[in-house]
């Protein structure tokens, strides 16, 4: 069996991954807060997370892991989103444009994160499905005395919990030295946190002992991830940027609401995206979702390529060199696909990738495979090639790369012998001439078309290049 080592932020080390229960290998990740496309740098949690999720899969079995990705479907966010639209001429009622927003929303993150070859996690919950867990959860924390009501809000008193900060690493006292915004005047400490707050009658608003309200959003993913894994579970991932204080809140809530559970085990941050050096803003115009990328004609699998191409625990650096690389190795490996049938990925692939996630390592082993694979192609022992094949095809799959769906912009069935033999015909005639003038036009033809032209002092091969435009080979004769 593979084994595999993650680094837990909580502990700052690399460990061995023991899960509490084999057959039932359990993993949180903070969804989005649905009101917008995702854009790039959302897209990395999720292809980071789904590549663990397969792995563990791989190693576990498939029904062994359930996997839990929520939607965050009330947010301020999303209310302001919903006034702006009503401010621009939507006459319906602010709860039903909040409704439509949401739903749409999440339709189009299925949409775009499908096309970068992601699984639909175990479970997808909405936080208006588990208002009531999240109200039972506050009871609890309002019992105990680490939550306290004040001017119909609900808050978490950090003072309660002595362990605040150290997912993090940071001092309360240091906190409240660096606090800049104006402290609200209901609560006790700066850095006490909202479980509830009041709503009024046109926004999305449930009964509760507070009065009318909602919840605020530390204590979703608490609520929901007790409701759907329990009170320990294996690992909760998300991006850096939740490290603080959203992940540092619900360890606190959570702790303290169930002191005999663990909450997660390991915990796992993915850095962020810049994009060409700069960090990545609509002021700087180097912002963009991923449908923005599908609509430039990048396909789905080159997206998520380049995504694998950096650690998780990297910064990373979008860029075009990035994306027409990727776009390269992957046409190539396409390109001599034959319909074969994927068998299991390789022990090597697998180790790899269970040393910390290690995609990028990953990815040169696939290419080292890729290479073994042509040279028993190379050896024309068909039998071998194909299971040499098969073995690159299930490898490239435990990534998420080279999926049964994805690879259609791949032309791979153009047949190039008529033009190479047209192209004979004119390289002898230019040779006899003593005049290459119009063979050269022709290599210009072909390079537009998006052809690489392979010349011996016999033999003459077309290749195509990830730009090739069959289109463009109509009228070169």
């Amino acid at each position: 069996m593979t084994k595999i080592k993650l680094y837990n932020t909580k502990t700052r080390t690399k460990e061995d991954f023991v899960p509490i229960d084999p057959a039932n290998v359990r993993m949180y990740v903070c969804g989005p807060t649905v009101y917008d496309r995702a854009h790039i740098g959302n897209a990395r949690p999720v292809v980071v997370f789904d590549t663990l999720f397969r792995l563990l899969r791989h190693v576990y079995g498939h029904n062994a892991v359930r996997y839990v990705r929520n939607f965050t479907d009330v947010d301020d966010k999303i209310n302001a989103r919903a006034a702006e639209m009503k401010a621009n001429g939507d006459t319906r009622d602010l709860k039903a444009i909040i409704r439509e927003l949401t739903d749409q929303t999440i339709k189009w993150y299925h949409e775009d994160m499908e096309a970068l070859g992601t699984l639909r996690p175990t479970d997808e919950p909405r936080a208006t499905e588990y208002i009531a867990q999240m109200v039972a959860m506050i009871e609890v924390l309002i019992e105990k005395g680490n939550a306290y009501v004040s001017e119909g809000h609900v808050l978490f008193d950090v003072n309660s919990y002595d362990a605040y900060g150290a997912l993090s690493g940071r001092k309360l006292e240091d906190m409240r030295a660096g606090e800049r915004v104006e402290v609200a005047n209901y609560k006790r400490d700066p850095m006490d946190f909202v479980l509830w707050k009041p709503s009024s009658d046109d926004l999305p608003g449930w009964d509760s002992p507070w009065g009318r309200g909602r919840p605020g959003w530390h204590i979703e993913c608490s609520a929901m991830s007790l409701e759907l894994l329990g009170a320990t579970f294996d690992i909760h991932g998300g991006g850096l940027d939740l490290q603080f204080p959203h992940h540092e809140n619900e360890i606190a809530q959570s702790c303290c609401a169930n002191p005999d559970g663990g909450f997660a085990n390991v915990w796992m941050h993915n850095e962020m995206i810049q994009v060409e050096g700069k960090k990545m803003s609509k002021s700087l115009g180097n912002f963009f979702t991923v449908k923005d990328l599908l609509d430039k004609d990048i396909p789905g699998e080159v997206i998520r390529f380049v995504l694998l191409s950096t650690h998780y625990r990297k910064p990373m650096d979008w860029t075009d060199e990035k994306v027409s690389e990727a776009k390269g190795i992957l046409y190539k490996w396409r390109s001599y696909l034959t319909g074969v049938e994927p068998s299991k990925p390789t022990d090597d692939i697998a180790e790899v990738l269970g040393q910390d996630l290690n995609t990028s390592g990953a990815l040169y082993e696939l290419g080292v495979l890729f290479l073994k694979w042509m040279n028993k192609k190379s050896e024309q022992d068909t039998k071998a090639t194909q299971n040499a094949e098969a073995e690159f095809l299930a490898s490239a799959q435990l990534l998420g790369l080279l999926l049964t769906k994805g690879g259609e912009w791949v032309v791979s069935d153009y047949d190039f012998s008529f033009d190479e033999d047209q192209f004979l015909v004119l390289w002898d005639g230019a040779k006899d001439a003593q005049d290459y003038s119009a063979l050269d036009a022709v290599k210009i033809a072909l390079a537009e078309a998006g052809v690489k032209v392979k010349m011996s002092k016999t033999e003459v091969k077309f290749e195509a290049r990830p730009d090739f435009d069959p289109a463009k080979m109509v009228d070169l004769w």
